[in-house]
């Protein structure tokens, strides 16, 4: 047991925990890449989309009662078994790739079980931050859990690519379960702190995770900085990811950029967002933070909005990395303001509420932003993801308690003074 002291990136804990994200996220990235391209080369293109899609079911599904999970059982246990259950998951499945070659039925099982595992990993994964380090350490911490992402997206293709050219699917797999077997040996000595409420002896019946599961809803709508900050994150997420993943690559197109022009787009993005993840990091006490997220967030809206009028290649990744900074500096702000001013035993619960549109509902807007940009212009639907995010800027300025809030606890618990293992 010991006291929490100093900043979040002096912290041989919370660097644990930082590594073991890290290596995760590069697995994770090299792992979506892997199961596409694999099902592209045995099942041809139209299947790729299937498979993702099986895999990205089972987090809509079952996003809550992971994060209801991790409320009842700790966070830090969760992510052990879960993080365990998909490293063994894969490495068997690499192995098998060794004797015989992978069949459409077999990468949907895969998917499948992999996104059912994730749906209880994310929000446990989520969870931790609050509960390894000091309220006042919370904004530094998500700004480097941001470039920590950011590094983990742009590594983990390069990686699979090389992989795939060195040993084909197999090598490819293989080298995803290496890193999740070492990002799990660093999470079983990240330490946490004891978190009141939860129960880790019994079962867990049905009307017990039904309780469970609408305390959680009850307990956002009853507070108001928690509820608010959450609805904003669903509407900038719905209204950011379209864009992103299509978005960007359809206005290339249409200007005449080419590929190598919506690479610099999203580089652009990525780069910015890192950015602002590094400028919490070494600027983690900013001033009326409250006032800071209202900002970003309208500028952040308009910023997609500006998209539907760049007319040239370098304004567009200008527009693009300052865009990606805004909402960069907002996304961290929203995570260390539900995570201050959550109590710990609901904080999987919570953030499995905002795991779920980001990473569960938003990714099926994708087609619908794809559709509705051939039938009525990429730029309108920029201008439409525009409104989307104004109108969650809109609950942002109407909410006093997000225009008030400020980065310290909103609660008194001796349990936060102590990291025990």
């Amino acid at each position: 047991m010991r006291n929490v002291t100093g900043p979040a990136h002096r912290d041989p804990n919370v660097l644990r925990w930082l590594l073991a994200y890290a290596l995760s996220c590069v697995a994770n990235s090299a792992y979506f890449l892997a199961l596409g391209w694999t099902a592209k080369e045995i099942a041809g293109p139209a299947q790729v989309g299937w498979v993702v899609a099986a895999g990205a079911a089972p987090r809509v599904l079952l996003m809550l009662v992971g994060g209801a999970s991790a409320d009842r059982f700790g966070p830090r246990l969760v992510v052990i078994v879960s993080d365990t259950v998909r490293c063994v998951m894969i490495l068997t499945f690499a192995a098998g790739l060794v004797l015989t070659s992978p069949t459409l039925w077999l990468l949907l099982a895969v998917a499948i079980l992999y996104g059912v595992v994730d749906a209880f990993f994310m929000p446990s994964v989520g969870a931790l931050p609050a509960l390894i380090t000091g309220p006042d350490q919370l904004v530094r911490l998500q700004g480097m859990r941001g470039v920590t992402l950011r590094l983990g997206t742009v590594t983990g293709p390069p990686l699979a690519g090389l992989a795939m050219g060195l040993g084909g699917s197999a090598a490819v797999f293989g080298a995803v379960g290496v890193l999740l077997a070492l990002s799990l040996l660093l999470l079983v000595f990240v330490r946490t702190l004891p978190v009141r409420g939860g129960d880790e002896e019994g079962g867990y019946s049905r009307g017990e995770l039904w309780r469970d599961l609408m305390e959680g809803f009850a307990y956002a709508r009853s507070r108001r900085l928690v509820g608010a900050v959450l609805v904003s994150i669903a509407l900038v997420e719905i209204a950011t990811v379209g864009p992103l993943n299509v978005g960007f690559l359809l206005l290339a197109d249409d200007r005449r950029w080419g590929v190598s022009g919506a690479g610099w787009i999203i580089g652009g993005f990525g780069a910015g967002a890192g950015a602002s993840g590094l400028l919490l990091t070494w600027w983690a006490n900013l001033p009326r933070p409250g006032a800071v997220y209202c900002g970003t967030m309208i500028a952040g809206s308009l910023g997609i909005g500006c998209f539907a009028w760049v007319g040239t290649l370098p304004v567009a990744v200008v527009a693009s990395a300052v865009t990606g900074g805004l909402l960069g500096l907002n996304g961290a702000l929203a995570l260390a303001f539900v995570q201050t001013a959550t109590e710990p035993a609901m904080l999987g619960r919570i953030m499995s509420l905002g795991t779920l549109v980001g990473f569960g509902v938003a990714p099926f807007t994708i087609p619908v932003f794809g559709t509705t940009a051939a039938a009525i212009g990429t730029p309108s639907v920029f201008l439409i993801c525009s409104a989307l995010g104004l109108v969650g800027s809109g609950i942002v300025l109407t909410s006093s308690a997000i225009r008030r809030a400020e980065l310290t606890p909103s609660r008194c618990d001796d349990t936060r003074a102590d990291i025990v293992t």
